[in-house]
């Protein structure tokens, strides 16, 4: 399979593509465009950017097509041996994920826009970049004069690139393994501060799993004028799209890219070469379900932190402040009781990254990180110290990424048994494959490390008196906890509050509330553009509960020792 990559109006978005096919034997043949892309478990519809689609043979004569589905073509091919197919692909998605064309840059994910020939996805693929003379290029694969190879179509779909004259690059080697950096934006790196900080938490993953998966690696940085932050992992690299670029050596958006920086290279382990069987190999055509994604989203989400506390990037009240946003995430969320974090991964695929129905679901990456947390605490009390969830990384590596084999939720279960020494199946039922709330299990394990977790109310009185929560301090309401006041008063997500106890609503609700909080509230609401009068009634119960995990003033000589062995450090 060879592409050609051409460029020749910028400024349009349009990205021209020729894909060459050779020994055709078939009257017809059929092209896929992928339906998604790894790391983004939901359909993409990457085919509504695609414009001019025009087969034609060797000799330039146009083929007859017809569409067979959203993203399939079948191309009539007569007598032909060889075909050459043009397309443009519409690209102005500047996101880890996606891809861009401006006259500053080509950023190609080929997930996105190469398209297959589903039975023959294991033949090698040819990449041609036809781009301005000057213009370097940052991809995980070597590039030659504007060109690269991969061994197959799975290698060029996780093979992002970005094609520009303004790239700025660096490079450094940590446990033998030659590491770049490459920065498109307007920014001013502080390369020696990165190196440090990159080559420690790189360093210590490699030595954490004994071996890296690929022999080289690349992080690949979009930085935007604006505000943002995600990242894309890859076997060989990862895109991190973040901003504003102006800001990126401030210590806040430095941590956040340090942060997703290490996130993205645990899934080098995790995910690109540890993989559940539904995805051994990838399905680029449908939906490849998992309930698994509490261990390949949830269990980097947990070690991506970890690492940097481990390296000393985090001091443990910074890493406790982290592992606290997720817990808040955690009970702010009353999906908790509805679903379980192993059937809202299967459901990534149906509305894994929208808000979707109020309190029908959790999440892959903040349930999944507690739960890796608590499995963590689980194994090393249960085997005094031995092992850890380190142990079952490991052992995932070893048993399955190193020999290609996929594995189960079994599997899961097994190996966490080994490393506690005593089965985990009531832990998994309670706690994976059943929706529940996690802080009276973290209540229990978090003091074997010195930690307590302090619960107050929220300083808003209208979260916590009522139970709603707005855009700000304005009228208009974004979420009602059911069985809160504001629940049973018949407030409704949406609703636009005008005032309350007759005072209008101008960025002061929560003075309103505190203020008229004592007994029962009246409150004008718009629905729909219609007027609404409400009345609500206090109880004893407060709402949206503010939660911390913080050490305790005077641990004893066992819980600073196992804060020890599980940030191997002290401070």
């Amino acid at each position: 399979m060879k592409y050609t990559f051409s460029i020749p109006e910028p400024s349009s978005g349009y990205i021209e593509i020729e894909l060459t096919i050779e020994n055709i034997s078939t009257p017809e043949i059929f092209l896929q465009l992928p339906a998604w892309r790894p790391g983004r478990y939901e359909t993409g519809n990457f085919a509504r950017n695609v414009q001019r689609f025009s087969p034609a043979d060797e000799n330039g004569n146009a083929l007859g097509y017809i569409k067979t589905a959203k993203d399939q073509w079948k191309i009539e091919t007569g007598n032909s041996k060889k075909i050459s197919v043009h397309y443009n692909y519409f690209a102005a998605q500047a996101d880890a994920g996606g891809c861009c064309l401006n006259p500053e840059m080509l950023y190609v994910n080929p997930v996105h826009c190469c398209m297959f020939v589903p039975d023959r996805t294991d033949e090698a693929c040819a990449i041609t970049l036809d781009i301005p003379a000057g213009w370097k290029t940052a991809c995980g694969q070597e590039v030659k004069e504007n060109k690269f190879m991969t061994e197959n179509f799975d290698e060029l779909a996780d093979s992002p690139f970005i094609a520009s004259p303004s790239l700025q690059h660096h490079a450094y080697e940590a446990s033998g393994i030659k590491f770049h950096i490459w920065m498109q934006g307007e920014c001013r790196p502080d390369w020696q501060r990165m190196e440090r900080d990159f080559s420690a938490f790189t360093g210590l993953q490699i030595q954490t799993f004994g071996s890296f998966p690929a022999e080289v690696f690349h992080f690949i940085v979009l930085a935007l004028p604006y505000k943002f932050y995600h990242g894309v992992e890859h076997l060989k690299s990862t895109v991190i799209a973040i901003g504003p670029a102006h800001q990126l050596m401030e210590d806040e958006l430095y941590n956040e890219l340090a942060g997703v920086a290490s996130h993205e290279l645990f899934h080098a382990w995790n995910v690109k070469t540890i993989r559940p069987k539904e995805m051994m190999p990838y399905d680029f055509t449908k939906e490849n379900y998992s309930q698994l994604g509490f261990v390949y989203e949830g269990f980097t989400t947990y070690y991506g932190d970890l690492f940097l506390a481990r390296t000393g990037f985090f001091n443990t009240k910074q890493y406790l402040h982290e592992i606290s946003v997720r817990l808040q995430k955690h009970t702010d969320n009353p999906g908790r009781g509805n679903y379980s974090v192993a059937q809202s991964s299967f459901d990534t695929w149906l509305d894994g990254y929208a808000p979707g129905a109020p309190g029908r679901k959790t999440s892959i990456y903040d349930e999944g990180s507690l739960i890796a947390l608590m499995l963590d605490f689980l194994i090393r009390d249960y085997s005094t110290g031995k092992n850890s969830l380190d142990d079952v990384m490991r052992m995932h590596y070893e048993n399955f990424g190193k020999k290609k084999k996929g594995y189960s939720g079994d599997d899961v279960r097994e190996l966490c048994a080994k490393a506690a020494g005593k089965p985990l199946d009531d832990f998994f039922e309670s706690y994976v494959y059943k929706a529940s709330s996690y802080d009276s299990m973290l209540e229990q394990l978090l003091p074997l490390a010195g930690l307590e977790m302090i619960k107050t109310p929220s300083a808003l009185k209208h979260e916590s008196v009522f139970g709603l929560r707005t855009e700000g301090d304005a009228g208009k309401v974004i979420a009602v906890l059911p069985g809160s006041p504001a629940a049973k008063g018949g407030l409704m997500r949406d609703d636009e509050i005008a005032w309350v106890n007759g005072i209008k609503v101008e960025s002061n609700l929560n003075a309103l509330c505190e203020s008229f909080g004592e007994g029962e509230v009246r409150m004008g609401i718009f629905r729909m553009k219609m007027y609404r009068e409400l009345k609500l009634k206090r109880t004893a119960a407060t709402f949206y509960d503010q939660y911390k995990i913080a050490a305790v003033e005077q641990p004893t000589k066992s819980q600073k020792a196992y804060l020890q062995a599980w940030l191997w450090r002290r401070d």
